[in-house]
């Protein structure tokens, strides 16, 4: 198992520098075509000498800044807010539904748990953000009573969906614990917690999939969340190295050539099976995804994934936006546009299934407000959209935590 932890990771770091070596300033576009801000390079190779807290898709800085502005009644964050609170997962009688084995198959079919653990998660993380905004312990208790009951009782996850719902669950789990560990502090089940992550979730999702990239993305972000939260330089660097080999094999830029990248050792060499994986399109694009001929919906959850990896990365003070976020931003552009406007026949033979979703806040603050790259169609999008609010499987809140939230 160590050595062929070890053969994945040199892969993906050789495959990261050589990413960064062959980029190249993307080509003005229809969408979002301004450059960047500043010349990509390598992000640094390892995790973070010591770990931030919280720290997993935001910072202390940025809770600090919504709890103020919800307290101000300054927009976005009191309208979000207001949403938040008004949804059934901030309610103080939610009852959690813990089971010792969650069964998932394709589309949540069986469906044995897969909801109530997905949206558990979603309910205590929306009680550890209302406890930071009102400080009202009841809602802390109950984050930690969500929790408790699942680290005391889930031992596995089983059928063909198993590997998603475990990355989609542990996408949210971290974000919760984050804020009940580190601030509010009061957690004597909190070593539980973390064994259930290290033992139950990260061994499902650990080697990543060489499935449609949006399952990837979702593993990848709850890694890198269950790596913080563990304070585990090892899980951290895995979700690094997945993220590294899946992100220019998910979002297609020109300089990547003629066809799209493939990830190292999925089996995808021919044209033919490459055109195949991307859903038979075969006008590349900066920004086109390798789902985008599928529907928006699937496309929107790995755009989400890669916003948040990258983010967590940048509280963390290792930064991956200068590598990855060309491929972020056209993502976003190109996305934002044609879930505006009708697509021209090139693209999906003209006809496309729409839906991204609330995935926009994080990547538009950081490579909009935070380094300065215009993206007027994403800034369209997300802001006719406000306040986002969940997803009902791994994206919350995001608008509160991230709208125009550069702290």
């Amino acid at each position: 198992m160590r050595s062929r932890f070890l053969r994945s990771t040199l892969i993906a770091t050789v495959g990261g520098l050589l990413a960064a070596l062959l980029a190249l300033p993307a080509s003005a576009a229809q969408h979002d075509a301004a450059s960047t801000a500043a010349d990509a390079v390598p992000a640094s190779q390892a995790a973070p000498a010591a770990f931030t807290h919280p720290g997993v898709g935001f910072s202390r800085a940025q809770l600090d800044t919504m709890r103020s502005r919800v307290d101000a009644g300054t927009a976005p964050q009191a309208a979000a807010y207001s949403q938040m609170m008004g949804s059934r997962y901030a309610s103080l009688s939610y009852t959690p539904h813990p089971r010792a084995v969650v069964e998932c198959g394709s589309y949540s079919n069986p469906n044995y748990g897969c909801t109530d653990e997905r949206e558990d998660a979603i309910a205590a993380y929306t009680h550890a953000l209302a406890w930071y905004v009102t400080r009202n312990a009841a809602h802390a208790t109950k984050a930690i009573q969500i929790m408790d009951a699942w680290s005391a009782t889930v031992r596995d996850h089983t059928n063909s969906n198993a590997p998603l719902q475990t990355a989609w669950a542990a996408s949210s789990w971290p974000k919760a614990a984050e804020i009940i560990k580190h601030v509010y502090g009061n957690w004597p089940n909190s070593g539980r917690f973390g064994t259930m992550l290290r033992d139950v979730y990260y061994p499902e999702i650990q080697n990543g999939s060489n499935s449609n990239g949006n399952w990837e993305l979702s593993m990848t972000q709850a890694i890198i969340g269950i790596g913080v939260h563990l304070d585990d330089k090892g899980i951290y660097d895995r979700a690094v190295s997945l993220y590294r080999n899946r992100v220019p094999a998910f979002v297609y830029l020109t300089s990547d050539g003629a066809l799209p990248r493939t990830k190292p050792g999925d089996g995808r060499d021919t044209r033919d099976e490459i055109i195949g994986y991307w859903h038979n399109q075969t006008t590349f694009v900066n920004g086109l995804a390798q789902e985008t001929c599928r529907d928006f919906v699937h496309t929107g959850y790995g755009i989400a994934a890669m916003s948040q990896v990258a983010e967590t990365s940048r509280i963390q003070g290792q930064d991956l936006y200068p590598e990855f976020g060309e491929r972020i931003r056209h993502a976003l552009g190109l996305h934002a546009t044609y879930e505006l406007n009708n697509p021209p026949s090139w693209l999906c033979g003209g006809s496309i299934n729409r839906g991204l979703g609330p995935v926009t806040e994080v990547g538009y603050n950081a490579l909009h407000n935070r380094l300065g790259n215009a993206m007027s169609n994403t800034e369209a999008y997300t802001r006719a959209g406000r306040p986002m609010g969940t997803n009902n499987l791994f994206v919350a809140w995001e608008t509160l935590t991230q709208g125009d939230n550069l702290s």
